[in-house]
């Protein structure tokens, strides 16, 4: 993936430098338009290589993308942060619930919830298999 990324990187700086050394001549730049300036006084152009108007308008167009989908976005944002913060208050609240009803407090409840044991005349089922019921082993 790293050597992926390199290629692609290397790929554009070979385009950008081609549409660089195309596109040298100088432009004027004008912030309003058919002589409007003068009006507000003071030059309102710049004069700039026709390549650095182009790189420029991408990249201000680049961070106008990246701004409206950030808004764009905000109420996704908000709508995660608000279920983050309910799922910590449930998962305190359960905390909370175990820790309370951990051992109960009633006699009468203990007794009922302790496992049964074996009545005394029935065997106890063991971990280990009966003798003879078990396959012999292979060699």
């Amino acid at each position: 993936m790293r050597f992926l990324r390199l290629i692609f990187v290397v790929a554009l700086a070979i385009v950008l430098v081609a549409v660089a050394l195309a596109n040298r001549g100088i432009v004027t730049l004008s912030a309003f338009p058919a002589n409007f300036g003068q009006y507000l006084g003071g030059r309102w152009a710049v004069d700039l290589p026709l390549f650095l108007v182009i790189f420029l308008a991408f990249a201000l167009g680049m961070l106008a993308g990246l701004v409206w989908e950030w808004l764009r976005e905000s109420h996704i944002r908000r709508e995660a942060r608000r279920h983050s913060d309910r799922a910590a208050r449930l998962e305190n609240e359960v905390d909370h619930l175990r820790h309370r009803h951990a051992a109960p407090k009633d006699e009468v409840l203990a007794i009922i919830d302790r496992p049964k044991a074996a009545p005394a005349g029935l065997p106890v089922a063991s971990p280990e298999p009966a003798q003879g019921l078990t396959l012999p082993t292979g060699r």
